[in-house]
This record gives structure tokens, sequence and C-alpha cells, in this order.
């Protein structure tokens, strides 16, 4: 049943006549964009251009948020309802160019009923005044509690249990953060400040991007924190975000940023956003998270006494080389991941060589003896195997990782390291600040090669079987169990 705002029911409960009103609003369901992995995430019919989104903190993590999401968009197509992806707050009203709008809901979807018909092409300014609850189930993403507040995790499918959203990266969009907290609290986002204003017992922190940003990228960190600022290369502004107590302890790790910011500029060239950092949670997740500006680790990933240096820096880099693959050139669908997933285990694994870790030739050799099965296991690398219901993390499996960094050592066996390189920086530079596909990336190392690749490609991104190694006659793949 369509949850109706306060506006319709008391219309309805004034006059029976009001029923034929009732019947004409749209009968809330999912969209969605057809994303092979999400069939259900993201919307059609328009294209959002800028969110901003208030949140309203008040000094529990798990009590839900005040917020007010604000969303500038322009139509695509000719619109009667709006679908947005949201599924965890409360919805209190909604406006649409002005105006207030009847809204229901449908599995994971918000269903606004426009007041008037949108022809394609004009601005559409929605406003979302809602919750945001952080109560849920950390395994589905979202909001992360931490021991003193609160940390985001959205990838791949969970932005829209924090706020209302198009809720894919293929829509990427410029944001603005307001942040209110108890004045004890530190706030941070993406992007960098833009203001902050105290009122009473509380205060208000603004952030904005430079650059836009898909919404699984997003990051909002409320708690008992310590800002660390430093400058990386050109004047770059570096901030670390730690948890207050620890930040004597975590300052020998994240001093090493400026110059692992160097490092990966000689590999594919400038930095592509306005700002840098670590954020280091103080809760026990098991990943780390490359959200725009300001990646996500927990604590423990620089406190347990058995990760080697050289492996913790090397995992520092593999969430910095997301910064140009993934956020500043985002996939075009989920199926594109192994762009993303590939190249920062790719940049990963060549600075463990040349500090410390296992050589390059080795890492690949071993990914190389278990790919066909990490290929039965969870698909090729450019066709995975959509993720296990209820396990929506299981969708990153080794053959996005190590299984994808293969496809990329096999590319520069193929073509030489002079052509390979000049594909990575061009790569990043043509589409910069935008999204892309698979079929973007073989066009274009076939252009750079001077030769089609097609087969060469069809073979490692699609196939059941790894095909040989190029250069390594030799190597070869463990049958799976």
């Amino acid at each position: 049943m369509p949850l109706l705002t306060r506006r319709l029911r008391a219309a309805l409960l004034a006059t029976a006549s009001a029923t034929l009103v009732a019947a004409t609003l749209p009968a809330p369901e999912p969209l969605g964009i057809g994303d092979r992995l999400f069939p259900e995430l993201g919307n059609p019919g328009y294209d959002v251009l800028a969110y901003d989104i208030d949140l309203t903190y008040h000094g529990s993590n798990t009590e839900p948020l005040d917020a007010v999401t604000k969303i500038r968009a322009r139509t695509t197509a000719a619109l009667d309802r709006i679908n947005l992806d949201f599924a965890r707050g409360t919805v209190h009203g909604v406006e649409v160019n002005g105006r207030a709008a009847d809204f229901g809901s449908k599995r994971e979807d918000l269903v606004v009923r426009a007041p008037r018909r949108l022809p394609a092409g004009v601005p559409l300014n929605i406003t979302v005044r809602h919750t945001s609850d952080p109560s849920g189930s950390g395994d589905d993403g979202g909001w992360v509690r931490t021991a003193d507040g609160l940390a985001m995790a959205n990838q791949a499918d969970a932005a829209h249990r924090v706020f209302p959203s198009n809720d894919h990266p293929s829509d990427k969009a410029y944001f603005t953060f307001r942040i209110t907290a108890p004045e004890k609290l530190t706030a941070v986002a993406g992007g960098l400040p833009a203001g902050k204003t105290r009122r009473g017992a509380t205060t208000t922190w603004t952030y904005r991007t430079e650059h836009p940003m898909a919404t699984e990228l997003a990051q909002v960190s409320i708690g008992s924190s310590a800002v660390a600022h430093r400058t990386g290369p050109h004047g770059l502004p570096v901030r670390d975000v730690v948890p207050a107590a620890d930040r004597k302890t975590l300052e020998p790790w994240l001093k090493k940023t400026p110059a692992q910011l160097e490092w990966m500029e000689k590999q594919v060239g400038r930095y592509p956003f306005e700002t840098y950092g670590v954020l280091v949670a103080d809760s026990p997740i098991g990943f780390a998270l490359e959200t725009q500006t300001l990646s996500l680790f927990g604590k423990s990933f620089f406190t347990e006494p058995g990760y080697p240096e050289w492996y913790v820096d090397s995992v520092m880099i593999h969430e910095l080389a997301h910064q140009w693959f993934g956020n500043s050139v985002s996939p075009e669908s989920w199926s594109d991941l192994w762009l993303n997933e590939g190249h920062a285990s790719w940049y990963e694994a060549r600075y463990a060589e040349e500090n410390g870790g296992v050589t390059l030739e080795r890492r690949m050799r071993h990914a190389y003896t278990l790919s066909d099965g990490w290929r039965a296991d969870g698909g090729p690398p450019a066709h995975p195997d959509g993720p296990v219901p209820g396990q929506k993390l299981s969708l990153f499996r080794p053959v996005m990782y190590d299984g994808s960094a293969l496809v990329l050592y096999a590319l520069r066996q193929e073509i030489g390291e002079a052509a390979f390189d000049r594909l990575e920086r061009t790569w990043v530079r043509v589409h910069r600040d935008s999204t892309a596909a698979t079929e973007d990336f073989t066009r274009l190392a076939s252009g750079i090669a001077g030769r089609d690749l097609t087969a060469f490609f069809d073979g490692w991104l699609y196939g059941k079987k790894t095909p040989a190694m190029p250069g390594h006659p030799d190597w070869s793949s463990a049958k799976p169990a």
C-alpha cells in the first residue's frame, strides 16, 4: 500500500469522493536502470546534477539522524512520477519544484508523484525531509557505527540506506554536506570545508566537492576525532581523520601519504581531486573503502602487529589508486567493476614489489594458477556473477582483484610496457570526472596498440578459462576443485 502524505490522508478522511484522487496515484513500483547485477538500482528519466544533504546527529549512533536531502536534477524523459532509491529511514514530506508532492514506497524505492507531468529537458528540484537510520546491520552497508560515532560505507548499493538518491555510479553529481552534531564531536565529509557555525551546544560543519562523485563514494564521519593536516604534491591539502586518542599511534602510517601520492602521480599523472586523506574508524570493519578524497580504514588495520609494513603500505596504495580508477573514472555499470579493482590491485602489487613485498611476476603467476577456479566460482572479470542473495559484498570476489590485475599483466605482456603506460595515463585523462565502460577501455587499448585486440580481450575478460599468458608459455592454471 502506498505510504500517503498527511495532506492526502486528511483529504481522504474529509470526503468519500476523494477516493478518486487516491485511485489516480501511480502504484509505487521500483524501476531501476537495468544494471545486470543490481536491476533495481538507479532510476530512469532524470540526471542528478547536485545533492545538498543536511544531517543532524543527536549524539547516539543508534538513534536516527534528522535529515533533509535536496536534489537538483534535469529530466531526460517525460515524467509523472519520480523514483528515488531510499531504504532505511522515515519520509516526512517531499516537494517537487517547490510544491508538496504525494509519495509511496515499494521495496527500496521512494516513488514521488510529480505535481504535473514534467517534459524532458526541464529542471527538477526535489526536497525530501526524512530520517537516516544507522541501527540496521552493517553487513549490507550504509552507516557504520564506530566506538564514538558514525562513518559511511556505501559500496556497492548502500548510499540509499543513508539518503534518497539515484544510487548508481553512472549518475555522478556534486555534493554539499551540512552536518550538525554536539559541539564536543567533529564532523568531516568528502570534499573541502566550506564553513562551520556554532549554535548553542551544537556545531554545523559544511563540506563541498569540487568534482562530481558517485553516491557509493560519499563519506561522512562523526565522532571524537582529530584532524591532522599536511601538504601533498603541488600544494595539495592532505587531511587525515582519526580517533583523537590514537593520533600519535597512527601518525607513522599517516605521514606516508604525501610520498604515496607522489608515487601514484609518477605512474598515471596528477591526482584528480581537491584533497586527499585517510579516515580511520574505531570499528571492527574487515575492509578498506575508497570513499572519494577520504579513504576509509578500520583502526585494527594499522594496529595489527601481524601485518608487515610493506603490506599495510600497499593496501594504502590500493585505496589511493582508486581515486583515479573507480572514483575519477567511475564504472558505467557494476559489470565494469574489474576496471576499478583490477587497477587498484595492479598498483598495489607494483608498490609492494618496490617496497619489500613479493615481486609482481611471482604474485601474478600465483594468481594465474588460481584464475580458472576464481572464474568458476565468480564468473570472468568483465561478466561477474551477481552477489549471493542477502550478501551484497560477495560481489567482491578474488576474480575482481588479482584475477583482474592478471588481465592487466597479460595486456602489458601483449602490447609492451611503453604502450601500456601510455594507455593508463590516457585512460584517466580522457575519462576524468566521468564514467566509462569495459568497451571504452578495450577500444582505447586497441587504438594505442595500433591493432585490434578484440580476440585478446574476449578471452581474458569473458572466457570461462584463463587464456595462455603472453611471454610465459610455462604458466599453468590449477584445476578447480
